[in-house]
């Protein structure tokens, strides 16, 4: 590896790594340890096209990372011998202050902090493994690159909200973004797919994972994007709702006294494919509907409707797409979410391939088909590695 960076990716209860040349975005080596804090914790760990795994109890995200380093001594590359360059976290939230990657120090950590009122959810976990891993690798550089960042050039027609002035200018309420790595990465390879540079062509990318959003790329911007000041507005996702109105917070208070985190919780953890279905995996949601079960079949044609909706008004945003990319677990594996979503759009220039959908691609659209569609792996660590070598070396 001529750039080796440990990408960190630190959940609630969970650690994601992986050593990635920052200049070509391949992996050596991944990981998952899963169930931080709880009995029957284990390290999945893969190298070379083998896994093994290591299963006990590890107490925090300390514990956690050691257990990684053993791991790459064991299996692999030790990593005090692989020539890292830098360690680079994910982190989900930056606000509107950081808007690229950036080397971590403690004003850094304390804004990460500070932001954590916007992603509950996420900035303070991500915070625990950067610092985590500053104590453990003190040498190396510890980058931080945020989900957010790619959808600064968002302009102020798509990122404001129609909500008084001081709740903007005191509190930050505006439109974000987020699975910004995977928007990046995803539009520049569908611009290569079709032999253009990314400035030469609009696409309109689709990350349909547990959490999901659709992005507007204008010409290698990002121009608008489905979700909002936290990962909660707009697409149905496994647990999230998605767009609601917000007076149904209010009226659910009112109506049954619940708290205000309670309503939080239920909107961002017992709501989506969860509530309509029974079901938050889209495999088992799928499986469901075929076999007849009318509150899948409902949940699914609600999840893809949501889509359509948000790829035709995205057409409409940039005065017509080059390319639509798929990408993420479901947008990546389920044709027929993918033929859901579009079945409706021939009007808007797409045409698909049912075959070439069917086999997954990589080209799912017909070659007359005016807006090609394309189903495109992501690649959110080589991405963010790449994003910390670009940033070390200016």
């Amino acid at each position: 590896m001529s750039a080796p960076v440990l990408v960190i990716n630190s959940g609630s209860s969970s650690i994601k790594y992986q050593l990635v040349d920052g200049d070509t975005m391949e992996a050596s080596t991944s990981g998952l340890i899963e169930r931080i804090g709880q009995s029957g914790s284990v390290l999945t760990h893969k190298h070379a096209g083998e896994k093994t795994e290591r299963e006990g109890r590890f107490a925090d995200y300390a514990a956690g990372l050691e257990a990684m380093v053993a791991a790459f001594d064991e299996h692999g590359t030790p990593l005090a011998e692989a020539g890292l360059i830098a360690v680079a976290h994910r982190v989900v939230h930056g606000g509107e202050r950081f808007v690229q990657p950036v080397v971590v120090d403690d004003e850094v950590e304390r804004a990460i902090d500070e932001l954590s009122a916007l992603a509950p959810l996420h900035n303070p976990a991500n915070l625990e493994g950067i610092r985590t891993a500053r104590k453990l690798f003190p040498k190396l550089p510890q980058v931080a690159v945020f989900d957010t960042a790619f959808h600064a050039t968002v302009p102020e027609r798509a990122h404001l909200y129609a909500v008084p002035s001081s709740w903007r200018e005191d509190h930050g309420v505006r439109r974000y973004g987020f699975h910004g790595t995977s928007h990046a990465y995803v539009s520049r390879k569908a611009a290569e797919m079709l032999g253009k540079s990314p400035k030469e062509v609009n696409v309109i990318v689709a990350h349909l994972g547990n959490g999901a959003s659709v992005t507007a790329v204008e010409r290698g911007r990002s121009i608008d994007t489905s979700m909002g000041l936290t990962p909660l507005e707009g697409l149905v996702m496994g647990t999230r709702s998605g767009d609601i109105d917000p007076a149904i917070v209010f009226h659910m208070h009112r109506r049954t006294g619940a708290s205000f985190a309670d309503l939080d919780a239920a909107l961002n953890k017992q709501s989506g494919m969860l509530a309509l279905s029974g079901h938050s995996d889209n495999r088992a949601i799928e499986r469901a509907a075929a076999a007849g079960d009318r509150a899948a079949q409902t949940a699914l044609e609600i999840y893809c409707y949501r889509i359509r909706k948000y790829i035709g008004s995205y057409i409409a945003a940039l005065g017509g797409a080059d390319a639509i990319a798929f990408t993420a677990g479901i947008g990546e594996n389920s044709a027929e979410v993918r033929a859901r979503a579009l079945g409706s759009l021939v009007a808007l220039g797409v045409d698909l391939d049912e075959a070439a959908n069917a086999a997954g691609g990589p080209v799912i659209s017909t070659p007359d088909s005016p807006i090609t569609v394309m189903v495109i792996p992501t690649n959110e660590e080589g991405e963010i590695a790449a994003q910390t070598a670009a940033l070390l070396r200016s």
